[in-house]
């Protein structure tokens, strides 16, 4: 017969002795809790030193472990701002484009108001325009230099006037129709105009090229007094323009002047303004005729009130001959 597989204490001293040992124990431990426990509470302070040695025994631990618990935190945020960064440039590049929309519209607007100022500055001058249009054309051909005007004779356009932009002169009205005209340009190769250096009375003429550009002829020829960069403006000689509207500026020297380009170039203007000539009775002793370089210093505005003078001075048209 098989012995049992499990046996009672009772049929052995060391399996007795093994269960008293082990409640002893079990006791013993409980009891020695309950010291403790009461010690505890009875003296907080007399257990600190098992305390700290029981932290510092652990904080390495917690310090890896919050290492690595800060180290999973900055991962996650940094794949959620890697993430998210592809939305923000999208963005950002939107808003730089619509930057750069608006920054073209301002400074179109810009300007525009500069023109638009510029020709408020000319029906502010003592000289009031008689009409202020549009440049709608010029021609084709390489010689001659003609540009058409959207205003005529209705709007008070006659010709010989001058026409003028907001940076200075742009020539003078040659044909007008009721609500059109044709400028002769400073760069026609029939267009001639008194001129005068801005800084001082060095005096010539402004001789259009038909290439875009001027020739300056000096009236007075010796030792060349032009620099680059001079300044030639109209000079009031021969009536048709008002003394000191910008021409042309010096751009290379000659024997007997220099070559000079536009102040004011009528590719580049819109609108412009049409002036009254200077002094009508001086361009009407020209009895209509072009306007020259040997008569158009001849035309001095005074014959209209030389009359009133003694009867022993000469006629005004001797006087101006004899010039």
């Amino acid at each position: 017969m098989a012995p049992p597989a499990k046996r009672l204490s009772g049929f052995s001293k060391k399996a007795q002795f093994s269960l008293f040992t082990g409640y002893l124990m079990a006791g013993a431990g409980a009891l020695l809790g309950l010291v403790l426990l009461a010690l505890s509470l009875w003296q907080p302070a007399a257990f600190a030193p098992l305390r700290s040695a029981a932290r510092d025994v652990v904080a390495p631990a917690g310090e890896v472990s919050a290492a690595t618990r800060g180290g999973a935190q900055g991962l996650i945020a940094g794949i959620a701002a890697y993430l998210d960064a592809g939305r923000q440039n999208a963005r950002l590049r939107a808003e730089v484009e619509l930057a750069r929309v608006r920054l073209a519209e301002a400074e179109a607007i810009k300007a525009e108001n500069r023109r638009l100022k510029g020709l408020l500055g000319l029906a502010d001058d003592p000289v009031r325009p008689v009409a202020t249009a549009r440049l709608v054309g010029s021609s084709a051909t390489s010689a001659r230099r003609h540009a058409y005007l959207g205003a005529g004779s209705r709007q008070g356009v006659a010709p010989g006037m001058p026409v003028v932009s907001d940076r200075g002169l742009i020539g003078r009205v040659l044909e007008t129709g009721l609500i059109s005209a044709r400028v002769l340009l400073l760069t026609d190769s029939e267009s001639v105009v008194p001129v005068r250096r801005a800084r001082d009375d060095v005096i010539a003429f402004a001789e259009g090229r038909g290439d875009g550009m001027l020739r300056i002829r000096l009236v007075n020829l010796g030792v060349n007094p032009l620099k680059p960069g001079d300044l030639m403006v109209t000079s009031g000689a021969g009536g048709y323009y008002r003394p000191g509207v910008a021409v042309a500026v010096v751009a290379q020297l000659t024997p007997d002047g220099a070559i000079a380009r536009l102040v004011a170039e009528p590719a580049a203007t819109t609108y412009v303004a049409v002036e009254p000539i200077h002094q009508p009775a001086a361009v009407a002793v020209l009895s209509g005729a072009p306007l020259s370089a040997a008569d158009a210093p001849q035309t001095p505005p005074r014959p209209a009130s030389s009359p009133a003078s003694g009867a022993g001075s000469a006629p005004p048209s001797a006087e101006a001959a004899g010039e």
